[in-house]
């Protein structure tokens, strides 16, 4: 898959650190380093804009070792941006550790995969088709 991008970061493309990674890391594009404090969350650009072909969508989504050992996710994870979006990519990113976490220009902040995607037609009726599980909710069907 072919997909445009403007690059008015002072940084490379991203890239794919493996020949089966799913996602490629966006790095921060920041003229001064921002001290996120804890619980605190913060709009992160990336100097990135996309033309995502219709029918596809990419997500934005933590960085595993940077939630495990700093405790810095993606808020609103995974953060989706439609084919039809043609802003700037930038990440809100929030500190749940209890420790100040300084951002640096060019710093691994998150991770973008592009996904195909579907629009449903919906059909309104007035019930629907019994199964095992029915309304059953969270934990309904076991522990184990």
């Amino acid at each position: 898959m072919k997909i445009k991008i403007v690059n008015l970061s002072n940084h490379a493309l991203p890239e794919y650190g493996t020949t089966a990674a799913a996602g490629v890391d966006l790095r921060a594009n920041i003229d001064e380093s921002i001290t996120l404090m804890p619980l605190e969350r913060v709009l992160v650009p990336t100097g990135l804009y996309m033309e995502i072909p219709v029918g596809y969508e990419a997500q934005v989504r933590p960085r595993s070792g940077l939630a495990l050992k700093m405790g810095i996710t993606v808020l609103n994870s995974p953060g989706t941006i439609d084919a039809d979006y043609r802003g700037e990519i930038k990440i809100i990113l929030i500190n749940l550790s209890n420790e100040p976490f300084v951002i640096e220009n060019g710093e691994r902040i998150a991770q973008m995969i592009i996904a195909a995607h579907e629009q449903a037609e919906w059909i309104q009726v007035d019930t629907l088709e019994e199964t095992e599980r029915g309304a059953g909710g969270f934990g309904s069907t076991g522990a184990k």
